[in-house]
């Protein structure tokens, strides 16, 4: 199972120099696990760049995988994840909802270096 962060979202559908970086995990719907907080920074983003309507059919795209809600065990888990190892609200809970799920985490943010089950790219 796969979880993109929201960055490795946005590198993708902007074709950024990351991009094939995340299109494995991406494309492969059966296996891609989706933070409802993906949801919100990608649909926040695209609505600044691309417009409404844009946007929405990004997020009906991003909805072929398996939508995780946040909910009160999850926030819990991310709570204690956050004290843990210092990572801010937004990147806790993608890391906890991959745990949650035994999932891999794809992401270029360096604040998840050396966490377990991480594939990280830095941003070029």
């Amino acid at each position: 199972m796969n979880v993109v962060d929201s960055s490795g979202w946005i590198e993708y559908l902007s074709g950024g120099p990351n991009a094939p970086f995340f299109s494995d995990p991406i494309e492969d719907e059966e296996a891609l696990l989706v933070p409802a907080l993906s949801l919100f920074e990608v649909y926040r983003h695209l609505i600044r760049h691309l417009g409404r309507d844009d946007a929405l059919t990004v997020i009906a795209a991003m909805r072929q995988g398996t939508v995780i809600d946040l909910d009160d065990r999850l926030a819990l888990d991310a709570a204690e994840l956050s004290v843990r190892t210092k990572l801010a609200l937004a990147d806790s809970i993608m890391l906890a909802t991959a745990r949650a799920h035994d999932a891999v985490l794809w992401t270029q943010d360096a604040d998840f270096e050396g966490h377990e089950n991480v594939r990280l790219r830095r941003k070029s």
